[in-house]
């Protein structure tokens, strides 16, 4: 219908100029086509159909696209980001455009006969498989979990158990566990003692044992977490009652244990005995063995540069920087709720080498500076979760992106090179979302009245292991492993 005479007619939609980028060879515009005029309120899928279309890219079937700003994706329309970034619509933006990658899709689930606590993987692209070097059998991947039921299982990349750990501490449940090579494995739980166990495997690589070749002792108070570095044969150890505990893998450079601490040692006014079991293997003391947090230590981890340095986390709300050369505390970093799990994220590209990634009780993760008189110490925080987050570990191929475990029952992936500005109600700041999410296939599998009203109830994830070839590995309250595919999930730079 025509205008009537006099009355203005409809505004023309506003328009944006943009400039396509790409670092992907066979990607690449036509030259004199990287610059367009687009509608202000284009979000990604339209952008994708622009791209595809036959006037620029003529892509002979559609290619999903993501796009980047600065580094940050583009989860808004053109004209959000603007005005969140008070920039005026007039502005040239540049969009880097990505293909949107394959979702870390499920593989395999392995079953276990309880709850399982830790996880960690051995292959030649774990840290364990590096340190071993030669020694790393190549295609003999690995996994090592810690349970509820008191043991340590091996299994191999087809889901059979190859080795299962005698029963230590009388039983009782095994928090925490770690490759220190491909014939050594660090353990730790609720009889407060830290066990280093030698693995060997027969010649048809179908079986295996593990022994304990050394038994320490030094908490007083039940071992949440353990981080190992295989070239020095060093243990961290992290306990409920706020200790902090470094340890030596050797028996001539360990220091005697403490006499009071051992099998068949009284404790306190009733003269209880210790209910320990008997073992064979050498026993020693820690190398240093300090208190630094006020409350629950629930995580501690080796600086990845620097086995000197380390950090921890705690339910006192603090992360702090620990020199483990003089034991003393260099840097405390206070939030505002307890903390549950700790990871470094190496950043080679960055002022800052390391960042720390720790999973809160307040259903979110802060990425925190750990360098003394940074002007942020919390850079950034990851909202999605809605319970707990007990575990987190850094992607094994980049320095933006790491995956979570939650007692909602599932793991998140999140890009820290996607961000936007925090509202007035979450604190404000910089806030990332989880660009991908992992259900537990267990949930997956209940219907109707099945499934619990409570997020995660029957499937809280208590470990997660990330790694170039196992993939994105965890376990938890379903007493399963799960895997999902880990390769090729994000953008690279």
């Amino acid at each position: 219908m025509d205008t009537p005479m006099g009355q203005p007619g409809a505004p023309e939609p506003q328009q944006i100029r943009v400039n396509f980028t790409t670092t992907s060879p066979d990607l690449q515009l036509p030259e004199g086509r990287t610059q367009l005029l687009v509608p202000a309120d284009i979000k990604r899928y339209g952008l994708s159909r622009v791209l595809n279309s036959e006037s620029m890219l003529a892509t002979p079937s559609p290619i999903p696209f993501d796009f980047l700003i600065d580094g940050s994706f583009l989860r808004t329309s053109i004209e959000d980001y603007l005005k969140t970034n008070g920039l005026s619509s007039e502005t040239t933006l540049t969009l880097q455009y990505v293909r949107s990658l394959i979702p870390p899709v499920y593989q395999a689930s392995f079953q276990h006969d309880d709850w399982v606590s830790d996880i960690d993987v051995l292959s030649a692209t774990s840290r364990a498989g590096v340190w071993s070097g030669d020694r790393f059998v190549t295609g003999q991947d690995r996994l090592v979990t810690a349970s509820y039921d008191g043991l340590l299982r091996v299994w191999n990349n087809a889901g059979s158990v190859i080795a299962t750990s005698p029963a230590a501490g009388s039983g009782h449940s095994i928090k925490a566990a770690r490759f220190l090579s491909a014939s050594q494995i660090a353990s730790a739980g609720l009889d407060r003692v830290v066990r280093v166990w030698k693995y060997n495997e027969a010649d048809d690589f179908l079986s295996g044992t593990l022994k304990p070749s050394l038994e320490l002792y030094g908490h007083t108070a039940a071992v949440e977490a353990l981080d190992v570095h295989g070239p020095t044969g060093r243990i961290l150890s992290a306990a409920s009652d706020g200790s902090i505990a470094l340890w030596s893998t050797s028996k001539s450079s360990a220091p005697p244990a403490p006499a009071n601490l051992l099998p068949g040692a009284t404790t306190g006014a009733s003269n209880k005995k210790r209910k320990i079991a008997a073992s064979s293997a050498p026993q020693r003391g820690p190398l240093s063995l300090t208190q630094p947090q006020q409350s629950a230590a629930s995580a501690v981890v080796f600086d990845p540069s620097d086995a000197t340095v380390a950090y921890s986390a705690s339910q006192d709300h603090t992360i702090r920087t620990l020199d483990l050369t003089t034991g003393r505390v260099e840097n405390v970093i206070t939030t505002s709720h307890p903390l549950l799990s700790l990871c470094t994220i190496q950043r080679s590209s960055s002022s800052s080498s390391v960042l720390l990634a720790a999973g809160t009780s307040a259903r979110h993760i802060t990425i925190a500076d750990p360098r003394a008189g940074a002007a942020t110490t919390s850079v950034m925080t990851l909202r999605g979760h809605r319970n707990m987050v007990g575990c987190v570990a850094a992607a094994p191929d980049n320095e933006y992106s790491l995956v979570s475990g939650s007692h909602d029952g599932t793991c998140r992936i999140w890009d820290l090179r996607s961000v936007r500005a925090a509202t007035r109600a979450e604190g404000g700041g910089s806030v990332s979302e989880s660009v991908y999410v992992i259900e537990r296939e267990s949930l997956k599998k209940k219907k109707g009245a099945d499934r619990s009203d409570v997020p995660g109830r029957g499937a809280k994830v208590f470990g997660v292991a990330w790694d170039r070839t196992w993939g994105i590995v965890s376990a938890g309250e379903d007493k399963q492993v799960q895997i999902n595919r880990g390769r090729d999930l994000l953008a690279a730079e």
